[in-house]
């Protein structure tokens, strides 16, 4: 079943069950979904929704540290509830030690020596754990391994 089918049946029983906080969640995936579609006047397939998915994670977890820091635990609180319904439709998050070897390999492949090498690793990297790594947390492993 593609995820945006997953969403719609979800979006489903939450109407029946009446599970308002969830329902208007996957109503704003399903818009941010219908938005790009519209923007780019295609059809997403699972990869795109997977990105659009990975970019409302990283707006959550960049509201719920603003939030914190300026001392609206309330408001945190709801955009943790929020991404947590969010990860139940990302697929199941690579363990460190998997993210490392994939690191490793594909320094190994792209030849790359040094911090300006750093691209040609990401590029390799980001392909594979799309959506189930955090790219943020990739990219200051990549530096690291590679001196930067």
């Amino acid at each position: 079943m593609s995820l945006k089918h997953r969403l719609t049946e979800d979006m489903k029983a939450a109407m029946k069950g009446g599970d308002k906080p969830r329902l208007a969640i996957i109503r704003l995936v399903n818009a941010a979904i219908k938005q790009r579609e519209v923007d780019e006047r295609i059809e997403l397939d699972d990869p795109q929704v997977l990105a659009t998915l990975e970019k409302m994670q990283k707006q959550r977890r960049d509201s719920i540290t603003a939030y914190r820091d300026a001392g609206r635990e309330d408001l945190a609180t709801q955009e943790e509830y929020e991404l947590g319904v969010i990860r139940e439709y990302m697929p199941a998050p690579l363990e460190a030690a998997e993210i490392e070897a994939i690191v490793t390999r594909a320094i190994a492949a792209s030849g790359a020596a040094g911090p300006r090498d750093m691209g040609k690793v990401v590029g390799l990297v980001k392909a594979e754990v799309a959506g189930r790594a955090d790219m943020g947390e990739v990219s200051q492993l990549i530096k690291r391994k590679l001196g930067g």
